[in-house]
């Protein structure tokens, strides 16, 4: 059952990392679960695990990794795009 949490979390971390920056996430749903849990992990690497936790994640952590993540992803896919 604390998987089922964990990804519920990641998800909506991940969501709301896509509207606070106005940019969608690649893949939808998944993507928005893969973006809030890498998030967190990368919140936590760096030091940010900080904040309420839920279902192993914390969310503030969590948010702030998801928002580094979408930048450096949609910053990649842009350049991408024009090469």
């Amino acid at each position: 059952m604390g998987w089922i949490i964990t990804l519920i979390v990641g998800g909506i971390i991940g969501w709301l990392a896509g509207v606070i920056l106005g940019k969608d996430v690649p893949f939808g749903i998944i993507g928005n679960i893969i973006a809030g849990l890498v998030g967190a992990a990368i919140a936590n690497s760096i030091g940010l695990s900080f904040g309420p936790t839920l279902g192993g994640v914390s969310i503030i952590g969590g948010l702030l990794g998801a928002i580094i993540l979408i930048l450096i992803v949609s910053f990649v896919m842009k350049a991408l795009r024009k090469a």
